[in-house]
């Protein structure tokens, strides 16, 4: 069974993750989270998978990992999504994942990213709002 820790505690995870780094992938994973925030202040903070930063709404946005040389975000339905800025330089095969890899010293296009956030978001609750009846036959 997937256990999801509860957001309070989540977001203290990504605190200590980003403290625990101490370097430009801590400085970089903060500065991704502000600009989700600022995306979409509903975002729900996850820590799933033995450690992985999740933001959610409706459905998983995107994950936010930390490797030696790259941070990377991984978007769920980013194949799914418009990406005008061409922020997606990564997972660009997949049918469903797309990621954007960040790497030390790039300067992250903060609108272009706001935007592919609010896209995720709106395709996460796309028919969610209607109620589902159930038909008879």
């Amino acid at each position: 069974m997937k256990r999801t820790v509860p957001m309070e505690s989540a977001s203290a995870f990504i605190d200590a993750k980003i403290n625990e780094l101490g370097d430009w992938r801590g400085k970089t994973l903060a500065k991704v989270r502000e600009v989700i925030h600022k995306a979409d202040p509903e975002i729900v903070e996850e820590w799933k998978w033995m450690g992985t930063p999740v933001f959610s709404h409706g459905g998983i946005v995107c994950t936010g990992e930390t490797y030696k040389s790259v941070f990377k975000m991984t978007f769920a339905k980013g194949a799914a999504l418009e990406d005008p800025a061409g922020l997606f330089n990564s997972s660009l095969d997949g049918n469903v994942r797309r990621a954007i890899d960040i790497h030390e010293g790039e300067k992250i296009n903060e609108a272009a990213l706001k935007a592919l956030i609010r896209a995720a978001v709106a395709l996460n609750l796309k028919g969610k709002s209607k109620p589902q009846t159930a038909q008879k036959s």
